[in-house]
Parts: structure tokens; C-alpha cells; sequence
């Protein structure tokens, strides 16, 4: 290639060259341009984000506080929760146990009784229900006796036919 020809490819390459230097310059600035306005726009928003930053932190710290508080009371209330659990589950078992003792003491009570019972109606039949009903046989004998001499000799025909149908 000759020389001229070199000379003009190499002065389009520069103007190329030259152009886009011109255009990134411009880009450049454009790009500054935002820069500043994003700037400008962080610095108004700054004061809001750091004092609701300090808000944050003093919400969080008091939250903080706040729950210490109510772990710490949480764990008297359960304390004592589990102390009078404790009590209740002492004081169900004594009086368990007291049923218990009350109960088989009323069984001994009731076996008493209820021996002593049939003890008082076994003498009582012996001693004095049998020995009436004896004297009751016996009175019956006698007034069937007293009865049979006193009606004088023979039955009737009606008395014995009746007797019998009786029977019948």
C-alpha cells in the first residue's frame, strides 16, 4: 500500500478515534449529571434514614428491655406456678390418703355393725322368737283340744263334708 493511502486510513481511524472520545466525554458527563442529582437526592434523604435508623435502634433497645422484663417475670410466674403445683399435688395426696383411712375405717365400722346386727337378730330369734313360737305351737294344741272336747261328740255331715271340700 502506498503512503497516501495509509496516511487517509490512518486520519479516518483518528477521526473515529477522535469522535468517540468526543462521545464518551459527553457520556461521561451525562453520567456525572446523574451522579450529582442521585447525590443530591441521597443527601435530602439522608437525615430521614439515619434518624429513622436512631428510631430503629431505640425501638430495638426498648424492645429489648421490654422483653428481659417480661422473661423475667414469665419465669417468677412460673416459679411460682410450679411451687403451688407442688402444694396442690402434696396437699391431693395427703387428703388421698386420708380418704383412704376414713374409708377403711368406715368399712371396719360397717362390718361392726352389721356383725353385731345379725349377732342381736340370731339371739333374738333364738331366745325369743323360737321359745314363742313353742308357746304358740303349744296354745294352738291346746285350743285344738279344748276345742275338740267342747264340741261334744261327732261331727255333723256338714261339718266333715265341708272340712273335706276344704282339703279338695
Amino acid at each position: 500500500m502506498d503512503q497516501q493511502a495509509l496516511l487517509v486510513v490512518m486520519t479516518v481511524f483518528v477521526a473515529v478515534a477522535a469522535v468517540a472520545m468526543v462521545f464518551q466525554a459527553v457520556m461521561l458527563w451525562g453520567v456525572s449529571k446523574s451522579a450529582r442529582a442521585v447525590e443530591e437526592r441521597v443527601a435530602k434523604l439522608a437525615p430521614k434514614v439515619e434518624s429513622l435508623a436512631e428510631s430503629s435502634r431505640a425501638a430495638i433497645d426498648e424492645g429489648r428491655a421490654n422483653m428481659a422484663e417480661i422473661t423475667a417475670r414469665t419465669k417468677e410466674i412460673l416459679d411460682t406456678t410450679q411451687r403451688q403445683l407442688n402444694r396442690v399435688d402434696q396437699v391431693l395426696e395427703d387428703v388421698t390418703d386420708r380418704v383412704r383411712v376414713q374409708f377403711d375405717r368406715a368399712e371396719m365400722v360397717v362390718d361392726d355393725a352389721m356383725t353385731r346386727a345379725q349377732e342381736t337378730v340370731a339371739m333374738v330369734h333364738g331366745g325369743i322368737i323360737k321359745p314363742i313360737r313353742e308357746i304358740n305351737g303349744v296354745a294352738a294344741g291346746i285350743r285344738a283340744a279344748l276345742h275338740y272336747f267342747m264340741r261334744g261328740g261327732r261331727p255333723t255331715p256338714d261339718t266333715v263334708t265341708a272340712d273335706e271340700e276344704m282339703f279338695i
